[in-house]
C-alpha cells in the first residue's frame, strides 16, 4: 500500500485529484466530513481509498505501479457558513 497523508481539519470536505504531465487535474474521490463516507469519481478508481485516524487523512493506492507516479492534489472545502474572515483566521491560527 502506497499513499500520501495530510493533516485533517474537521468540518471540511477533502477532494483528491491527480495530474499527469501536460494534462488537466483528474478528480479521484471526495471524503465527507464527520463520517467514513467516500464519494468516488465516476467511473471510480478501484485501487484508491481514504483512511483517516489521529487527525491525518491518507490517500492509499493498493498495488501501486509506476504509472501512479504523478502529481496528487488534496483540496479542502469548508462546510461552515458565515464570515469567511473569521473562518480563515481560526484556520490559520488554531
Amino acid at each position: 500500500m502506497s499513499g500520501m497523508m495530510v493533516m485533517m481539519w474537521r468540518n471540511l470536505y477533502w477532494y483528491w485529484y491527480r495530474q499527469y504531465p501536460g494534462s488537466r487535474p483528474e478528480f479521484l474521490l471526495m471524503k465527507v466530513p464527520g463520517s467514513a463516507a467516500v464519494v468516488p469519481a465516476d467511473p471510480p478508481f478501484p485501487r484508491l481509498d481514504v483512511n483517516n485516524s489521529n487527525n491525518v487523512v491518507n490517500l492509499e493506492i493498493s498495488s501501486a505501479a509506476v504509472s501512479d507516479s504523478v502529481l496528487y492534489y488534496c483540496a479542502l472545502q469548508p462546510t461552515v457558513t458565515g464570515n469567511p474572515d473569521t473562518l480563515y483566521k481560526n484556520w490559520f491560527y488554531n
